[in-house]
């Protein structure tokens, strides 16, 4: 079993597939323990004129804030940047479709992804690891845990983004999970069997 785990963050000009710019991609991979493999990778884009003047003002506020516009013209091109990507996951997955894209609401950057870099999107597992699931099941169930989750502070900045992203799952792992090594064979079965039941 392949324990690796690719954590990808987008900046985008908006979340509109159809109209908007992916403008910063950064990736970290992680073991099943959630410790950082290398340096990892931060990379702007330079986005087409078009996407910079349609832009929400919000989102331009956003990016304006974070620094992140000042930075885009001197940005790389898409493929460029996927290279880079690519070049320092596979450094640490040596087989594709092995490892699952983890991230914050991460649907919307695979979104991105699979539009505008095809190959990084295809070396990924088709499963994901969403830690905003963790989060909104724990502010259902357990909502002490959720309540007092670590502050972020990656303040729309990918990389920054993607460390905020792998301490709360390190916290919720903490917080809310069974600890290790978890219920024994007998125990799972009993588990299995409790919810399985039909309800009244």
């Amino acid at each position: 079993m392949n324990d690796r785990m690719v954590w990808i963050d987008c900046e985008m000009t908006g979340l509109s597939l159809a109209e908007d710019a992916l403008i910063e991609v950064a990736a970290l991979v992680t073991d099943s323990e959630l410790n950082v493999l290398g340096e990892g990778v931060d990379i702007v884009i330079r986005p087409p004129d078009a996407a910079l003047e349609t832009m929400p003002e919000v989102v331009r506020q956003m990016h304006t804030a974070s620094g992140l516009l000042d930075e885009l013209a001197g940005g790389t091109t898409l493929a460029d940047a996927e290279e880079q990507v690519l070049a320092y996951v596979r450094e640490h997955v040596k087989e594709p479709g092995r490892a699952p894209l983890c991230g914050n609401s991460v649907g919307t950057d695979r979104g991105f992804l699979s539009r505008d870099m095809p190959l990084l999107e295809g070396y990924l597992h088709y499963r994901i690891v969403d830690v905003s699931s963790i989060k909104e099941l724990s502010r259902r169930w357990y909502p002490r845990a959720y309540f007092n989750s670590p502050e972020k502070n990656g303040n729309h900045r990918a990389l920054a983004d993607i460390r905020d992203s792998i301490t709360e799952l390190r916290y919720y792992r903490e917080a809310v999970f069974v600890p290790q090594p978890g219920p024994d064979s007998e125990q799972a079965r009993a588990a299995a069997a409790r919810v399985s039941r039909p309800r009244p």
